[in-house]
């Protein structure tokens, strides 16, 4: 597979036909822009999509994206896209604003960007704006672009910066309401990835795989790990990692009254290459060590 590689943000603006407001972040509008050539890109800088009309053009991986009408996609540098011919009849609205970690550089919001996990969210996990979202949206992207189109001065960096970080702190928010709105494509979520952690442990890929990782759930379920991590937290209140330790804890005290059996055994066969990285962990989460937590029952 051929991946055009898009290393910067005057690359990417001079390729939807859009003037370069700032060599390290950009704000564009769909209506003056060029549409891609359909191809896999790899973007070399942050993406936002806000996207006014479904199009259909964006696909992560095998599945197109879950944006509908008033949609935000968040794209991180090294994420691979494919972008395919718009829907017929569909001219697409909305806005694009791109920006290089560079621009960012020494300042707070570079320090905490990695919180923004929905930069790393893939196919399904667009966020869908209320009319109200929406129009705070473009107003945030307005403000962004009129800033950049002013002439700068020592203000004009700090300024932008402070506007671009209201945006994300919005979408987090955004992102929270989605959660609680998709609750019941959550819990079926969250039931079934219940059921993988079962069959995960009557089956061999313990003995084969290891111990069960968030990332492999995230796949079998077809979500990134982030959206996913998300996910379970907001549902659970605890970690997807801590979420898969209870179950194993909870597997590990049924197995160990099997007195036919050492702990040895049964580290192995949950799937810890030591048996005293199973102790460790049992103690941490139990109080006693799986021979004290045996000889007490």
């Amino acid at each position: 597979m051929n991946i055009n590689i898009l290393k910067s943000v005057g690359e990417y603006s001079f390729l939807r036909g859009a003037t370069t407001l700032h060599p390290l972040i950009n704000v564009m509008d769909y209506d003056d822009l060029k549409p891609l050539n359909s191809a896999t890109y790899n973007f070399g800088f942050f993406c936002v999509f806000l996207k006014e009309t479904k199009c259909g053009d964006l696909r992560y991986g095998k599945e197109s994206y879950d944006y509908q009408e008033e949609s935000l996609v968040f794209v991180a540098p090294g994420q691979i896209l494919t972008v395919e011919k718009y829907l017929p009849n569909i001219k697409p609205k909305g806005k694009v604003i791109v920006f290089h970690a560079d621009f960012l550089k020494g300042t707070a919001l570079s320090t905490i960007l990695n919180d923004y996990s929905f930069f790393s969210y893939a196919s399904n996990e667009a966020l869908h704006l209320s009319e109200k979202e929406l129009e705070m949206v473009v107003n945030m992207f307005d403000t962004i672009e009129n800033e950049l189109k002013q002439n700068l001065d020592k203000h004009s960096k700090t300024l932008v910066i402070s506007q671009l970080q209201l945006f994300l702190n919005y979408a987090a928010r955004f992102y929270d309401r989605q959660f609680i709105t998709r609750e019941h494509i959550n819990k079926g979520i969250l039931q079934r990835f219940e059921e993988l952690l079962n069959t995960y442990f009557v089956s061999d890929k313990p003995q084969n795989i290891g111990l069960p990782s968030v990332n492999f759930f995230a796949e079998e379920l077809n979500l990134s790990a982030n959206y996913f991590g998300d996910l379970i937290k907001k549902e659970t209140g605890i970690s997807a990692q801590e979420y898969i330790q209870l179950k194993l804890i909870d597997i590990a005290k049924e197995r160990i009254f099997d007195n036919k059996k050492s702990i040895s055994e049964i580290a192995y066969g949950l799937g810890f290459k030591y048996p005293q990285h199973f102790t460790r962990l049992f103690k941490q989460k139990v109080g006693l060590t799986p021979n004290e937590y045996r000889n007490l029952n």
